[in-house]
Parts: structure tokens; C-alpha cells; sequence
């Protein structure tokens, strides 16, 4: 039934801030779209941002997220790129189980406290 996810929403103080932090350092395209709303785009996937109280329907609180991202980066360039933007990483390289297999991840934390775990497969 279910064939991908589409989209993930991540709550945050301030939208530039993260715009400017998912844009600079994990390379995404920036889409503004519904009066003003922003999305940042990587492959066929997107995160929408939204501030505390936005959204009613859920339970949305800030830094709450964790999201897993893959990379075709070596692990070792990925810590270099994290390392030149100041971005402190929490763990890794480490050995998790992804959705299609073993992968290599690297942990650290966006400006909000969502944790992001950045993967490849092997």
C-alpha cells in the first residue's frame, strides 16, 4: 500500500535560521510555497518546516525530530564537511541498520535539537 515517503515536518524556533543551516551544510534546494511557507528539497523527498503552534493537528514540539538522511559521501568527507561549517557531531561513523541494510552513520544535532543522522550504504 504504502511506497515512499513523501514528506517529514520539522519544528523549529526560526525558519531562516534552519533554512540557512539544511541549505549550507546538508546542501538542500530551498522552495517557499503556501503563503510563505518553507521546504527544503533533496532528491524526491522534502522536509517542510513549520514554527510551534503552526500546525494544530499534531503534537509538534521543537527539536523533537530525528531524521536519517542518506549520503553518497564517505564518512570521512562528510565529518570534514560537517567540521568546516562548525556542526558538532554526537557519534560516528557507526554501524546502524537502514531500511534496505547495514549502513555507516553519523550522528549531530540541527540549530533546533533535531537529532540528524546522515547515512550511506556500503
Amino acid at each position: 500500500m504504502i511506497t515512499q515517503i513523501d514528506h517529514l515536518v520539522l519544528t523549529v524556533r526560526d525558519i531562516e535560521t534552519s533554512v540557512a543551516f539544511y541549505e549550507t551544510v546538508l546542501g538542500m534546494r530551498v522552495q517557499t510555497f503556501a503563503q510563505g511557507r518553507k521546504a527544503l528539497h533533496f532528491g524526491n523527498q522534502k522536509i517542510n518546516l513549520q514554527t510551534l503552534g503552526q500546525e494544530t493537528r499534531n503534537h509538534a514540539c521543537i527539536g523533537s525530530g530525528d531524521v536519517c538522511l542518506i549520503t553518497d559521501w564517505a564518512a570521512e568527507k562528510l565529518l570534514e564537511h560537517l567540521a568546516r561549517h562548525d556542526v558538532a557531531v554526537l557519534e560516528g561513523p557507526v554501524t546502524k541498520t537502514g531500511a534496505r541494510g547495514p549502513i555507516t552513520s553519523v550522528y549531530f544535532n540541527d540549530p533546533d535539537g533535531n537529532l540528524i543522522e546522515v547515512s550511506s550504504y556500503d
